[in-house]
């Protein structure tokens, strides 16, 4: 094996030296075949080297792809920022990004950094810049196109269908009545009535359905009649919004309607082609490639190749290339999976890496300073309340009449309010044509965002205004009907099942029934995850199997948001939970575990722990565990939590029980639990801080668990956990605060752990409200097993 080894270095080293050698040689006589008047044409002034350096990289920085990497890396950068922020205070990240866009072009960095913004976005380096952002959004109209389930759609006409025509048609109306006041003065010298009043309608009666959708699943709405309602409501005010938009825009370029016809009978031709031919054609390519495993480069080029020509087809015909991509995604194949695939190769290219360069466009041609006089910031505030009042008029008031509760009506009004990325893609496509005048661009970008930022607060607002369920109530009838409610979180629903398996076995008894939610979330981004719904079932299926073997009766619920644990603690909070349960993420970050004091230790260790890892040794470090979000969902929960710690998790028998506080007292209550469920649980009380010679509680409380279950609870004698003492039972116990000092001591005593549960003990906020109140109606037991 030795041999082998130098032969091979050996060989390389040989081949490396000849290869320098010959070339220095071949180098050498090369330059004697050099002319003379190749010296004198190209001889340059003599300069020093680092000179030639400095040179050649301010000569590399100023090429056009250069030029094209370092302002999308700044634009990238300065979006995330900015998405971030706005994310943490509770707003779609959108928002945030299009106003980084605003905050790079001349309003802000260009009016403070004048001559940084002028290298950076020198005027003769942004049509590359233009081209890959019309990419993006041709990209994700084709997914905003996917997102639309047009045949749920079908099933959900009726009030929908009135709610959101009419909050398309009344802002229309109300927008060109604005148009006729502000025409003459703003744009009767660059463009005609009828294109400008066509165009300030379709600004004006525009909703934003990828960010409404969004906002829906942040607050928990999409299974509710409101979330259902205003999500089909604007799914259809999208797809009706795109028709008028190709209407407006061939309307526009023709001058006229009647010259506009022969371009609406062409479109209307092309989307007849595209429904009646081409979906049925895709329709069966999506029943063949449905799964990753078989969807292979050859149909995803196939698809792009179907939406490039779309969008060609609608360029050309008149109505814009965007129409084209929104109508290729519309027509493909309606099977979810096949969808979901797609979205998710064409979403992280459009969304993450394209889009913000359009904002950034769009920020670019938005210069706030236009609006320099009391007069014009006047007009830009009637033109924000003609487009929420329209809103408000065409979606609450009709909702309202229809005999939706003013609740619905209001929220309906606000939430087809927003408006966000896709009011941008009509202000740009104005512009472009010469219909917007600078000035009025401005007012309709500010009142884009400003209608879009007020959707979150607003419905904030309209909850604590009527308040939709009495919290304090519900728990009180959910502790006169003696319900347990456990909230189990998971990153993946196949998890679910031993995590199930544990409530079960653990949380079972607590008092008269068990209620579990089963949570997912998952990260989100612009669009709306497609079928939702139809994802939660096709996702939890394995859950709900599990739950009815083990006969837990179990609700499931499927969202999305930015902030994984924020959102889960606000289910627990939000439902009166009595208990969250979470699986652990194990990272070789956070609690510091061993204190080392040098460099060289720390090293040394590493090396140990990737020895370990390598040859198979699970060798597990406690500190690692207990990360931050895991904190985070201790601190802010209203209920106890229990933090799962699978270790090749089969089934609960010989379990330990850890006491080394007198509060560990309330695992003895878990172990009961144990015993009453599973009569072949056997339970080992380890005793490390002789509390049950010190503590009258803890003796008391093991002493009746011990007359209940004589043969199956048994007190180990030791007081000390040595080396691998842990690992030979199947499951332990043990409480958050103690798991904090053991994890953090030098003795290592958690190394070899087996499958744990780490709980943290709460009171509800409720129970602490009631204990100086008179709630005799309610059996609410201090010592009951409400944890």
């Amino acid at each position: 094996m030795k041999k082998t080894h130098f032969r091979t270095w050996a060989l390389y080293t040989s081949m490396l030296f000849f290869f320098f050698l010959f070339s220095y040689f071949l180098i050498e006589k090369g330059e004697l075949l050099e002319s003379v008047s190749f010296f004198q044409t190209h001889s340059k002034p003599a300069t020093d080297s680092f000179s030639e350096f400095k040179i050649s990289i301010l000569h590399s920085i100023a090429e056009p792809a250069a030029m094209l990497l370092l302002q999308i890396i700044s634009i990238l950068v300065v979006s995330r920022i900015f998405g971030y922020l706005f994310g943490k205070i509770g707003q779609p990240t959108v928002i945030g990004e299009i106003l980084a866009g605003i905050v790079l072009g001349p309003s802000f960095f260009g009016y403070f950094y004048p001559d940084a913004f002028h290298f950076l976005f020198a005027p003769d380096s942004l049509g590359n810049l233009y081209i890959l952002s019309q990419i993006g959004l041709i990209l994700f109209m084709f997914t905003i196109g996917m997102d639309l389930n047009m045949g749920e759609l079908k099933e959900k006409m009726g009030v929908t269908y009135v709610i959101s025509h009419a909050s398309i048609v009344i802002p229309y109306f109300f927008g060109m009545v604005l148009a006729y006041f502000v025409y003459q003065e703003f744009a009767a010298g660059q463009t005609t009535f009828l294109a400008f009043a066509l165009f300030i309608g379709i600004s004006m009666s525009i909703t934003a359905f990828p960010v409404l959708a969004r906002i829906v699943q942040e607050k928990g709405l999409t299974k509710t009649h409101l979330g259902v309602l205003s999500i089909a409501s604007a799914a259809i005010n999208d797809v009706t919004a795109w028709c008028v938009l190709a209407a407006a825009i061939a309307i526009a370029k023709t001058g006229s309607f009647l010259s506009s016809l022969y371009t609406i009978g062409f479109s209307v031709t092309y989307v007849l082609v595209m429904l009646l031919v081409v979906r049925p054609f895709l329709k069966k390519i999506g029943e063949i490639y449905s799964n990753s495993e078989v969807l292979n480069k050859g149909i995803i080029a196939f698809l792009l190749l179907i939406l490039i020509v779309s969008s060609y087809l609608t360029e050309i015909i008149g109505i814009h290339a965007l129409f084209g991509a929104f109508l290729a995604g519309v027509i493909m194949p309606p099977a979810m999976n096949f969808r979901k695939l797609i979205i998710e190769k064409v979403e992280d290219v459009s969304v993450t890496l394209l889009l913000p360069l359009f904002f950034v466009f769009t920020g670019l041609r938005t210069e706030i300073g236009l609006l320099n006089t009391p007069y014009l910031w006047t007009v830009c505030v009637i033109f924000i309340l003609v487009a929420v009042s329209g809103k408000f008029v065409g979606g609450a008031f009709t909702a309202r009449i229809l005999g939706e509760s003013w609740k619905d009506s209001l929220s309906i009004g606000i939430l087809m309010n927003t408006r966000g990325l896709m009011e941008l893609i009509v202000l740009n496509i104005g512009y472009e044509m010469g219909i917007f005048p600078p000035s009025i661009f401005v007012m309709l970008v500010i009142m884009a965002l400003v209608t879009t930022f007020m959707t979150t607060p607003l419905l904030s607002l309209i909850n604590k205004i009527f308040p939709d369920k009495d919290i304090i109530n519900e728990y009180i009838i959910q502790q006169r009907e003696g319900i347990f409610k456990a909230l189990i979180s998971v990153g993946n629903p196949e998890n679910g099942k031993i995590l199930l398996n544990v409530a079960k076995t653990v949380l079972d008894g607590a008092k008269n029934s068990l209620a579990v939610t089963v949570l997912h979330i998952t990260p989100g981004t612009y669009t709306n995850p497609i079928y939702g719904e139809q994802f939660a079932l096709e996702g939890f299926k394995g859950v709900l199997d599990e739950a009815d073997s083990l006969n837990i009766p179990i609700d499931t619920e499927y969202k999305v948001a930015d902030n994984i644990e924020h959102e889960i603690v606000k289910s627990a909070n939000y439902n009166n939970s009595d208990f969250l349960l979470v699986g652990a993420g194990i990272s070789l970050s956070g609690i510091p575990f061993f204190k080392e004091s040098s460099t060289f230790a720390r090293i040394k260790w590493l090396n140990k722990l990737i020895n370990k890892v390598w040859k198979n040794q699970v060798y597990f470090y406690p500190g690692s565990l207990i990360k931050d979000k895991t904190r985070y969902f201790i601190e802010n929960s209203n209920c106890s939590v229990g933090v799962f710690v699978n270790r090749g998790f089969t089934k609960i028998t010989s379990t330990i029980v850890l006491l080394q506080l007198e509060s560990d007292v309330f695992l003895l209550r878990y172990a009961r639990r144990l015993l009453k469920n599973n009569p072949e649980v056997i339970i080992n009380i380890l005793d490390t801080n002789k509390l049950l010679s010190s503590s009258e509680t803890m003796k008391h409380a093991l002493d009746e668990l011990r007359n209940q279950y004589p043969d199956a609870v048994r007190l180990i004698k030791q007081t000390k956990i040595s080396s691998g003492f842990l690992a030979k039972y199947s499951f332990m116990l043990i409480s958050y605060q103690t798991w904090e000092i053991l994890s953090t001591s030098d003795k290592k005593e958690l190394e070899n752990i087996p499958s744990t549960l780490i709980i943290n003990k709460k009171n509800s906020r409720f129970r602490k409200r009631f204990q100086d109140k008179d709630i005799s109606d309610i059996s609410i037991d201090p010592m009951s097993e409400i944890i």
